[in-house]
């Protein structure tokens, strides 16, 4: 007799979490100990330094591998007399929320990586060596950290799919649509989180570029559009070459410096986008050019 399919979405749940809590083993339990171990010997790099790395991949390990694998494989082997998950994936929903953590730190402990594999040879030979075991499968640290990063997409499709092969009158059948709602809002979340990370970074270079370290970032600023512009003078009947940030808020208009140390920009007039005008010029020397004026200043600008 054939499984049911929903049975064996169940079961492929099952098999690719006994994979994963190992691969959190190897991250957590060998990776992690072994470099901290190292580290309170003062042999390799700060024990800040690993714990940077790491994040909180150990509460993540306890977590899959003393509640949420043996509930599962409970289930698997009471299958036959109570078909269910979504109760199961229902407990596991809330502390999901972990990941948003482990997933902000994940470009900042690769990069740590690289950083002190070059700075302390001790460091890059002890992660060399537990790559050669064979636990390893000739895999590098970082692709084995790259899994908990892919974990909860993967289990919103498993989920998905489940719940599309379940038998109408399936007992899992509410609980599971529920489960599945609840991944989904901590997918979001976590997806969300990366965003926000991403976006306060570009701001971050974009000010340092403009030499504005200590300008506070403004959380609430947004870069719309960046580019070199000419600046007409109407004295002499010149352009010069300069360059504007348009932010949500402000127009920064400013001068690419010519020595290059530190900032790329320096900046000579803000405008605020509120009561800023932009007017179009028919100006049959300079093509392509447009007015803009706000309480500051006014500018005669030509655009390629």
């Amino acid at each position: 007799m054939q499984e049911p399919e929903e049975k064996k979405i169940a079961l492929e749940l099952l098999e690719t979490e006994q994979a994963y809590v190992s691969r959190l083993h190897l991250l957590d339990q060998i990776f992690y100990t072994e470099l901290m171990k190292e580290a309170r010997n003062g042999k390799t790099v700060p024990e800040e330094v690993v714990k940077m790395i790491f994040s909180n991949i150990s509460s993540i390990y306890q977590f899959h591998a003393k509640f949420f694998l043996p509930e599962l494989q409970k289930r698997m082997e009471d299958w036959s007399c109570n078909p269910r998950i979504g109760d199961v994936i229902q407990k596991l929903a809330p502390f999901l929320k972990m990941y948003g953590e482990y997933v902000k730190n994940f470009d900042k402990a690769v990069e740590l990586i690289t950083v002190w594999s070059e700075k302390s040879l001790p460091f890059q030979e002890l992660i060399a060596d537990i790559q050669k075991r064979k636990v390893c499968a000739n895999l590098t640290l970082q692709h084995h950290m790259l899994e908990p990063v892919q974990r909860i997409p993967r289990y919103e499709l498993l989920l998905k799919d489940y719940v599309r092969k379940l038998p109408p009158e399936s007992p899992d059948q509410d609980d599971a649509e529920k489960a599945l709602e609840m991944i989904f809002m901590v997918a979001k979340h976590s997806n969300a989180a990366i965003a926000e990370m991403e976006r306060l970074q570009n701001l971050w270079v974009v000010y340092q570029r403009l030499g504005l370290e200590d300008d506070i970032v403004d959380p609430s600023n947004e870069l719309i559009k960046e580019g070199p512009i000419q600046k007409i003078s109407t004295r002499n009947n010149s352009t010069s070459e300069k360059y504007l940030f348009l932010f949500n808020n402000m127009l920064l208009y400013c001068v690419p410096k010519v020595i290059q140390v530190g900032a790329e920009f320096q900046v000579h007039l803000r405008i605020n986008v509120d009561g800023m005008k932009v007017r179009e010029l028919n100006d049959t020397q300079f093509p392509h050019t447009f007015l803009v004026s706000g309480k500051q200043r006014t500018l005669e600008l030509q655009a390629r």
